[in-house]
This record gives structure tokens, C-alpha cells and sequence, in this order.
């Protein structure tokens, strides 16, 4: 992928930067939604399908392993396809996969789920090179958009599971909602396609970037911040209610989560794009996070909603962060997309060990203590390896660096 001119390709063309604009956002909010509407669900589904506890975690679990797996796929695919065809292709699989989970068969079901992890998966790393192609001049703020249409579209998921449920008394409706909205989003990515020097390069170079210690250092980033914010949203309102908390205020709290993020996830990116270096916001994400944790380990009952705002605060300055490094640490496009690829892959399969590790950790001693502890101890390794992304560098893929 290429880009045409510094200013990206809509020079001069407002409506169709705008209609890309569009384009961006709709795709970005398709990303958790078709995913998160389960969760709500869980009684309903499992009573329908008649499935067990674990056999219904598998619809959670499966896309984190297919995030992982499929990421590092993906600037192959763009070597040889236009990244404006992938995002189209990605949200038609993704309408497929949500619409497999409406059915009664759970062997389906788990390969609906699949393709929805998978076609996510291509998504999330196409989606910050495009905001380099098409907004190189604009990347804090595109970014920062992204990451809150992104948070938005999860919210949008799970709150309105509920009320769909019960006005119509079917559970498969909230769900086929997700089924239908991005064949919707497709209509806008079609004028896209004609948009020139975002296609595919034509001597496409395959980028590797595993020798580069900034890509790493962006990778152990990406995939510590995953497994805190996972971990959270999954035992957060366990570990509340088991210190004594009743179910709604632990469920208000983690709701809080995600609702005090939305802020932090559109202002950290323009912030971080007008800075030499980006060390400062790593040293206050690490601040608020650690501050968030230590409180739910020290005090659970004392003020929950207090350290569920820090941790969403947290988890919301952590993910633009990550997601503005790939664009930020990038020398263009295709850069951008194989460090997207490399950090995403490595970070969500380490996202999807997150839930399990301390869960089993807290079946072992009984309690969440060491649990917290361990995810104390990984918030210093991530203030670590921000504290290294944060460098005003950028990455050098392995095939231009010099023979030591």
C-alpha cells in the first residue's frame, strides 16, 4: 500500500474524505460488537443450545486465539489484494460468522465464530495503515476516532443486548443486529475501492520486522495491555462480588470501565502524534492503571467505582497508545501494516492467556490475591516496554538494516 501524496489521497476532496471518514469509523465499530453481545445472552444461549459453561466460553475464547493467528497473515493478503477489497471482504465474513451464531447447530456456531474472529482480526490490523494512507497529515486524530468508535461499538453491544431481548423475547435479535449492520457498512466502502495510491504496490516487499527491538518493544506493549484489559473485564465484577459487593454495583463498575475510557481513547492519539516522544503518557497510563489495581487488591469494597475509573482510564490511554505506536513508529503504510500484524498477533495470544492464567491461579489459592499481585508485576513490565516504544525511532524492517 502506497500512498499518493503527503496529504493522503483526498487533497482537495473533502466529500470523499469524508465519505472515508465514514467508511473508517462504521468498519471500526463492527470490530466487538458481533463479539460482545453474547456475553449479556449467556443464560438465554445456553439454555436454547443446551450447552455447558465451558462449551459457551469457547464463543469468547476462539476469537482472541483467531485475532492472534490470523494477524500476522495479514500483510501477505494485502501483497497480493487492495486493502479497500480485504476491509470489504472482512465485513461480509463478518455478517456470515455472526449470522452462523443464530443457528442451532453448535458445530456451526463454532465455525460462524471462527470466521467472526477471523475476519476481525484482518480488520484490526488493516485499519491502522489505512489511516496512515488515507490521513498521513491527520493520524492523531484519525486514530483516536478509530479508538473510540471501537470502544463505542463494544458498548453499543452490550447495552442494547438486554433491551432487544426483552422487547422482542428472542435473543437471536440482538444478535442478528450485528449480522446485518456491516452489510450496511459495505455500501460506503464501495467508493472507496477507486481510491488511487492505496491499492495494492505493485512490486509488493514482503516487511519482516522481527530483528527490530522497537517493534518488539511495541508488540510486548500491545500484548500487555490486552491481557490487563481482558482480565479485568472478565473477573473484575467476580472479584468484587467475592469481597463482599452485590451483583448490580459489581456489574455498575466494570460497566465503568469501558463508559470512562471513550475520553482518553480520542484524546491520547492527537496528544500523542503532536509529541517528540510519548513517554510522559506512557508514565501517566501506567500511573492510573497501577493505581487501579492496587486499590482493587487493597481495598476492593472501599471504592470500587473510584478503581474501576482508574483501571478504564487505564485500559483507555493503553490501547490508543498502541494503536497510535503502529502508525506513529512507521515509516508509511506498509510498515505500518506489518507492525500492526506482528504486535497484534503476538499481543492477543497473549490477551486470551490472560482470563485463563488467573482464573486457575485464583482456583489454586482460593482467593485473587496473587492473581492481583501478578498482574501488578506485569504492569511494570508494561510501563517498560512503553517506556521503550515511546522513543522518537522508527522501526527498520530486517531487510534494510546493515549486516553486523
Amino acid at each position: 500500500m502506497t500512498t499518493s501524496t503527503p496529504y493522503g489521497p483526498f487533497a482537495g476532496r473533502p466529500v470523499i474524505a469524508l465519505l472515508a471518514i465514514v467508511a473508517l469509523m462504521l468498519a471500526a465499530a463492527n470490530l466487538r460488537g458481533g463479539l460482545v453481545v453474547v456475553g449479556p445472552l449467556v443464560t438465554e444461549i445456553r439454555a436454547a443450545l443446551d450447552i455447558s459453561a465451558s462449551a459457551f466460553s469457547m464463543l469468547t475464547t476462539l476469537p482472541l486465539l483467531c485475532f492472534g493467528v490470523m494477524s500476522i497473515c495479514v500483510p501477505w493478503l494485502t501483497r497480493r489484494w487492495a486493502p479497500q477489497w480485504l476491509s470489504i471482504v472482512g465485513l461480509m465474513v463478518i455478517s456470515l460468522g455472526v449470522g452462523l451464531r443464530l443457528v442451532d447447530n453448535y458445530a456451526l456456531i463454532i465455525l460462524g465464530t471462527l470466521l467472526l474472529g477471523s475476519a476481525i482480526a484482518v480488520l484490526n490490523v488493516l485499519i491502522p495503515g489505512l489511516v496512515k494512507a488515507f490521513f498521513p497529515h491527520r493520524v492523531g486524530l484519525m486514530t483516536g476516532l478509530y479508538s473510540v468508535t471501537l470502544t463505542a461499538g463494544a458498548g453499543m453491544g452490550v447495552y442494547l443486548a438486554i433491551p432487544l431481548l426483552e422487547q422482542f423475547d428472542n435473543w437471536r435479535v440482538p444478535v442478528a443486529l450485528w449480522a446485518v449492520f456491516p452489510l450496511l457498512c459495505v455500501l460506503f466502502w464501495l467508493p472507496m475501492i477507486r481510491v488511487k495510491g492505496v491499492g495494492r504496490p505493485a512490486n509488493p516487499i514482503r516487511i519482516s520486522l522481527w530483528r527490530d527491538k522497537l517493534a518488539w518493544s511495541i508488540t510486548f506493549y500491545m500484548g500487555l495491555q490486552s491481557f490487563y484489559f481482558y482480565s479485568m473485564a472478565t473477573w473484575l465484577p467476580k472479584i468484587l462480588q467475592e469481597s463482599g459487593l452485590d451483583a448490580h454495583d459489581a456489574g455498575t463498575a466494570t460497566a465503568l470501565i469501558n463508559l470512562v475510557s471513550i475520553p482518553f481513547n480520542l484524546l491520547v492519539p492527537i496528544f500523542a502524534a503532536k509529541m517528540r516522544h510519548q513517554r510522559l503518557l506512557v508514565l501517566a497510563t501506567f500511573a492510573v492503571s497501577f493505581a487501579g489495581i492496587v486499590g482493587v487488591w487493597w481495598q476492593p469494597t472501599a471504592a470500587p467505582l473510584l478503581w474501576a475509573a482508574f483501571i478504564g482510564m487505564g485500559c483507555g490511554c493503553s490501547l490508543s497508545l498502541a494503536l497510535s505506536f503502529f502508525v506513529l513508529r512507521a515509516s508509511n503504510t506498509a510498515q505500518a501494516t506489518a507492525l500492526s500484524a506482528m504486535a497484534q498477533s503476538i499481543g492477543y495470544l497473549l490477551a486470551a492467556l490472560g482470563p485463563v492464567s488467573l482464573g486457575l491461579m485464583r482456583d489454586i489459592s482460593g482467593h485473587w490475591q496473587w492473581a492481583l499481585i501478578v498482574l501488578m508485576a506485569l504492569q511494570l513490565g508494561q510501563l517498560v516496554a512503553g517506556w521503550s516504544a515511546a522513543r522518537p525511532l522508527n522501526v527498520i524492517p530486517d531487510q534494510d538494516r546493515k549486516p553486523s
